[in-house]
């Protein structure tokens, strides 16, 4: 399984870019939700560091790799969720994902049927399938403040509120002004008993202001 991969762009394309990894060269699919700020992470020589989903797309009469690239964690587990919604394989996924992932999200969850239908290949009742299965699970990723520079992972787990404010670095909030909203989201409901669940009160609040 190929996780990660660095290199430098020698081609780009709408959709993909190539990478140079020691003199081998791979093809990246690139969602455009991702591509939009690709430019924030090459590295002045060229080089860049891409999270990757591979897997084996098979066809009637052949069998094919496929990588496709990400800034961070956190996007590719949006499109993680993303792929669980029935018709919406991964090449799809990547075609549909144009927009930036937090306004997918809200769009999710307040069921915006006509915004879900303007992503490339996205019809009504494929909109309507996606609220279906994800509204309610994607809180967090509203939050992403779509810089695509968010590429530190967070090792702590000791608890849910270390885990939350993981994720909420990682989505470039100043520790700070992380800390305030989880404060603010336990004492709203001191029941919670997962990040998961922090970080979609966090969002609720956040939506309201």
């Amino acid at each position: 399984m190929i996780c990660r991969v660095s290199g430098k762009i020698v081609d780009r394309k709408d959709d993909a870019v190539v990478l140079d990894v020691n003199g081998i060269c791979y093809e990246v699919l690139i969602p455009g939700a991702v591509m939009q700020y690709l430019e924030n992470s090459v590295q002045p020589d060229g080089s860049i560091s891409l999270i990757t989903y591979h897997y084996l797309q098979v066809e009637p009469s052949k069998g094919f790799q496929v990588l496709i690239g990400f800034l961070n964690e956190v996007e590719k587990e949006f499109f993680e969720k993303f792929i669980t919604v029935s018709g919406i394989g991964p090449k799809a996924a990547v075609r549909a994902l144009k927009m930036p992932i937090s306004m997918i999200a809200r769009a999710i969850d307040m069921s915006d049927v006509p915004f879900l239908k303007s992503l490339p290949g996205i019809g009504e009742q494929r909109a309507r399938e996606i609220i279906a299965k994800l509204q309610g699970k994607v809180g967090k990723f509203g939050l992403l403040q779509d810089t695509g520079t968010g590429t530190k992972a967070f090792a702590g787990k000791c608890g849910i509120e270390e885990e939350a404010m993981g994720v909420l670095l990682q989505l470039e909030y100043k520790k700070f002004e992380a800390k305030n909203m989880l404060d603010e989201a336990l004492k709203r409901n001191p029941e919670i008993k997962t990040a998961e669940e922090l970080l979609n009160e966090v969002y609720k609040q956040k939506i309201k202001r």
